[in-house]
Order: structure tokens, then C-alpha cells, then sequence
């Protein structure tokens, strides 16, 4: 009974609620602490990152920035670095983007197209699904060397515009499919199944329902991939890309039929990065004032692709609410 009236004794048990209310609340404020200590050194992080980099664009625009001009654009390189230009790289660099853009943007969104909605989950795909993913982390120049092998030397194609285009394409493309993927992923199953509803055959619904939904994203994830191509250069010295081209490649359009020339493909090229690093690799300081206003421009050439990718994905979201 001593026993009994101890173990019900309502004293005992508020002090023993009182010390586990107290260890739950000295590990709630542990915790707050842990989460706002984190967050500091997060944010220190960031900011040392932004000025960093602020630091760095800062720096871009007082050496190369008085140097931009309508001649830098319009002049070829030359041996005289106040008289040399950027019109073969730059004209080099969107040739070279075409062809990227040729390869790897409809293949690209065919293939994420085709893994998310029609292919069977089974273990080849998910081998392929795996080896996606794993191609999209492979360093550069590991594609540089693949396509030395089979392009330039396999097929025979050479160090030409057609190559750099099929190499970079192969670079992008595995980015190109996951992104597609994750944007065809984010519509919800309830779309799918109202348009099976009412009928619908599935290429009904993919292309009138899916890939409306899913345009944003997959643009988004274009544009963001492409970016990146055009500043790459490993792989495009592993190929052969020359680093001095005072001419334009042949024009692919003629005036007279079948008015497309296809010869600009197999012409050599240059690009605005390895024009870059060929300045860079000069003693003269004149040259470095040079490859500082090619950076900058490629930097905002970068800039303003990611500014189109986020303005698409707002337009996209806000179509899609209204």
C-alpha cells in the first residue's frame, strides 16, 4: 500500500513532467541555436561568394571595358593588339552554338520525352536513366577526347565547325535530358488523367497537355545548358580549334539555287574563350586589356542567356496561373 500511495503521488509526478518539460525545451533552444548558427555561416558564405565575384566583374570592366568598341567587334585579330578584334571568334562562337543547338536540343527533349512518358520502367531503363545521369557530371575534356577519336579521327571530319558543334552537342545533351525530364515530372498526375478522361490518345496528351505545361522548364533548361556550352574550351582545343583566324566561314546562304551552302560546316574556327586564353598567353599588357573585354563580353553574353532563361520561366508561371 506504501508502495502504491508513492507511485500516485501527484507531487512526484508534476516535478517528473517539470524536468522533461525542461529537457525539451533546453533541446528546442539547442537546436534554434544550431539552425541560427548555420544560417550565419551560410550567409557569410553567400556574401563572400557575391563580393568575390562582384569584385572580379568589377575588375573585367576597368580593364576591358574601355577597350569594347564597335572596331573590337568588326576587326579580325592581328599581331597589334590595338588594332586586333573578336569577328572571327564571336562569328565562330555562334556557328558553333547553331550546330549545338541543332544536335542537342530536339534530340535532347525527344529522349527525356520518351524515358518519362512512353518508355517501360524495367532495368534497362533505369541502366540508361543512371548513365544519363552520370554523363551530365563527366568532366569537359573527357568529351574533347571522345570526339578527337571518333570525329576527327574516326570519321574523318577534321578540326571544323561541324565537329566542335557535335562535340559540345554531346556535352549538353545529357543536361539537356535531365532537365527535360524534371519539367515533364513536375506536371501533376490529375492533368494526365482528365485528358485520358475525355478521351484523349496519349500523343493527345502529351502534346496538348504535357509539353505546354512542361515548356518553361524544358526552355529554361535549354538555355541554361547553352550557356554553358559557349564558355567551354577544353574540349575544343582537344579537337584542334585554332587560336588565330583572320576570315569568316562561307555564308549558308547563297543567291542562287538551292540557295543553302552547307561548305561553312566544314571550315576551321576559333571561339570567344580560346581567343581569350590565346591573349591571355601574351607577355604584352595590351593583350590582357584585350582578353579582359572579350571576357567581359562573354560574361555578358552569359548573363543575358540566363536573364532570357528566367524571364521565360516567369512568363511560363504566369501564364499558367492565369
Amino acid at each position: 500500500m506504501a508502495d502504491a500511495e508513492q507511485t500516485n503521488d501527484p507531487t512526484k509526478s508534476k516535478v517528473g513532467e517539470s524536468i522533461l518539460t525542461d529537457l525539451v525545451l533546453s533541446s528546442i533552444r539547442v537546436r534554434k541555436w544550431i539552425d541560427f548558427a548555420f544560417m550565419v555561416v551560410g550567409l557569410l558564405a553567400l556574401l563572400f561568394s557575391l563580393i568575390t565575384l562582384l569584385a572580379l566583374i568589377l575588375d573585367l570592366v576597368r580593364t576591358g571595358g574601355p577597350r569594347v568598341s564597335w572596331d573590337f567587334f568588326t576587326s579580325f585579330p592581328s599581331r597589334k593588339a590595338m588594332k586586333a578584334g573578336i569577328l572571327s571568334a564571336w562569328v565562330g562562337s555562334l556557328c558553333v552554338m547553331a550546330v549545338t543547338s541543332l544536335c542537342a536540343i530536339p534530340l535532347g527533349i525527344a529522349a527525356g520525352l520518351y524515358l518519362e512518358e512512353y518508355s517501360k520502367k524495367n532495368w534497362i531503363t533505369t541502366f540508361i536513366e543512371l548513365n544519363i545521369v552520370n554523363l551530365a557530371g563527366v568532366p569537359s575534356i573527357t568529351f574533347g577526347l571522345m570526339a578527337l577519336g571518333i570525329f576527327v579521327y574516326g570519321l574523318g571530319m577534321g578540326q571544323s565547325i561541324l565537329t566542335a558543334g557535335l562535340t559540345l552537342g554531346l556535352l549538353v545533351l545529357p543536361i539537356v535530358i535531365v532537365t527535360t525530364r524534371e519539367a515533364i515530372r513536375s506536371v501533376p498526375n490529375s492533368i494526365r488523367e482528365a485528358s485520358f478522361a475525355l478521351g484523349s490518345s496519349k500523343w493527345q496528351m502529351v502534346r496538348h497537355h504535357i509539353l505546354p505545361y512542361s515548356s518553361g522548364g524544358i526552355l529554361t533548361g535549354v538555355i541554361i545548358s547553352l550557356s554553358r556550352a559557349i564558355g567551354e574550351t577544353a574540349p575544343l582545343i582537344t579537337i584542334g580549334a585554332l587560336t588565330f583566324i583572320a576570315f569568316l566561314p562561307p555564308s549558308p546562304v547563297n543567291e542562287t539555287f538551292p540557295f543553302v551552302n552547307f561548305q561553312w560546316l566544314t571550315e576551321p574556327f576559333t571561339v570567344l574563350p580560346i581567343q581569350m586564353f590565346n591573349w591571355v598567353s601574351r607577355p604584352e599588357k595590351e593583350f590582357h586589356v584585350n582578353a579582359a573585354a572579350t571576357g567581359l563580353i562573354l560574361l555578358m553574353m552569359t548573363l543575358v542567356m540566363n536573364g532570357i532563361a528566367i524571364y521565360i520561366r516567369y512568363r511560363f508561371r504566369r501564364k499558367l496561373k492565369w
